[in-house]
């Protein structure tokens, strides 16, 4: 008897092409559709080419909701959550070759499946561009925890970057307005830095765009690695921020001239903190949702900019108590910060470009067959980062006299076993040798 459910939990869908499991994965993220292909048999194939799926709910109240789909591995998943409750009749639009069929499906509150992965694992590390930044202020290993593989969610990351690229740019060119009326080196630094900072969205912006076309013959993994190059020229802006900054301190060190409007600079240092702490906060927030490393990690380096805004602060004090020298030596010191941040996202973005990978999620890979039956042992595992998402390659031992079939079914479960641990996976090789 052909199953009702398909591996994930969720109905299956008979089309002319075979079965089509709709399921709702909701594990420690909003809930979303996921949709996987079978034989008639249930036995999972790869994703059909040159085949358009579309996806409609009808609630009991007669409203309606659309849901495009993107591909992930050997699944599609929805490009928008999926709102609760979970009751509503699915119109399933399947399209090849200039003809389209429609299929049903009901989903209840009571019945539904949610892709049966309800059990929470170890955390996610994607640590990104910029990741080691997160021990200036404690060093955290959230920035993936709760976050699904939402590479298709560039939209929202885009839209982040031009948000947070104005309020950093309005930010800078008050703090500017201020500099020119003050002369304050401190506060010049810290302008030329938020400057700097408006720029850096740009690379990451281009990296985010281009990361959504689709594999060629040329670039078959895809454009992921983009975002290590705009890391790398990230990098670059700011050590060319910390260079101008740098020259401008040693002029006022050399030249002094007395600091004017001391209130002024003071608006202006407190402006700069909250512009940066909004950034910070917009990105974070942002970042932990679609799964982007850079975008996160880039916000606790606003966050690091917020603190260096009110070390302009030490300026004002020393003019109002007569040392005028202490706002030039401020301003060396914010040079010196921006260096240190520099070091640490040069050397986070070389680990990037040489296929580095955190241990914890080696780890989390390695250990995730253990548990499925038919694996006898992990011979060799590797993974790299490609973009925001982990490629990983996997030798397991498997029974000398199991068939082809057999091998191949715990090959399957390994990998349903791999995307249930490391959310932020992306494509697995899982290679079968006998004991």
């Amino acid at each position: 008897m052909r199953p009702v459910h398909g591996p994930h939990g969720g109905p299956l869908v008979e089309t002319d092409g075979g079965l089509i499991e709709l399921s709702v994965f909701e594990t420690g993220v909003p809930p979303r559709f996921r949709l996987y292909f079978l034989n008639d048999d249930a036995t999972p194939v790869s994703l059909p080419r040159e085949t358009t799926i579309a996806l409609k709910t009808v609630r009991p109240d007669g409203s309606l909701q659309s849901f495009a789909f993107t591909p992930q591995g050997d699944y599609l998943e929805a490009t928008a959550e999926l709102p609760e409750p979970h009751e509503f009749e699915v119109r399933l639009e399947v399209g090849h070759q200039g003809h389209a069929h429609t299929y049903r499906s009901h989903f209840t509150e009571e019945g539904h499946s949610h892709g049966g992965i309800h059990d929470h694992h170890g955390h996610d590390h994607g640590e990104g561009i910029f990741g080691r930044l997160r021990g200036l202020f404690g060093h955290s290993h959230d920035a993936a925890e709760k976050i699904d593989e939402a590479m298709e969610s560039h939209e929202l990351g885009i839209r982040t970057l031009k948000v947070t690229m104005v309020i950093m740019g309005v930010t800078a060119l008050l703090q500017l307005g201020i500099v020119l009326m003050s002369g304050s080196a401190a506060l010049l630094a810290d302008t030329i830095h938020n400057f700097a900072d408006a720029l850096t969205s740009l690379p990451l912006w281009l990296a985010f765009a281009l990361a959504r076309r689709a594999p060629t013959r040329r670039l078959t993994y895809g454009y992921g690695k983009l975002e290590d190059v705009a890391g790398v020229v990230i990098v670059l802006i700011i050590l060319s921020s910390a260079c101008v900054a740098a020259y401008e301190s040693a002029l006022k060190l050399l030249h002094p001239a007395p600091m004017e409007h001391l209130r002024l600079v003071t608006a202006a240092s407190i402006i700069g903190f909250i512009g940066n702490e909004w950034v910070a906060l917009y990105r974070i927030r942002v970042g932990k949702e679609i799964g982007s490393a850079a975008l996160v990690a880039d916000g606790y380096h606003a966050r690091v900019d917020g603190f260096t805004s009110l070390a302009v602060l030490l300026g004002v004090i020393g003019t109002w108590a007569g040392y005028p020298i202490i706002d030039p030596l401020v301003g060396v010191g914010i040079t010196l910060a921006i260096l240190m941040i520099v070091k640490d996202a040069a050397k986070s973005v070389w680990l990037r470009l040489i296929d580095g990978i955190e241990p914890d999620i080696l780890s989390e890979i390695e250990s995730a067959p253990v548990s499925v039956p038919g694996v006898n042992a992990v011979r060799e595992t590797r993974a790299r980062w490609l973009g925001h998402r982990v490629q990983a390659e996997m030798i397991i031992e498997v029974d000398p006299g199991l068939s082809l079939r057999q091998a191949d079914a715990v090959v399957r479960q390994v990998e349903i076993k791999l995307r249930d641990r490391v959310r932020l996976l992306g494509g697995v090789v899982v290679r079968a040798v006998p004991t």
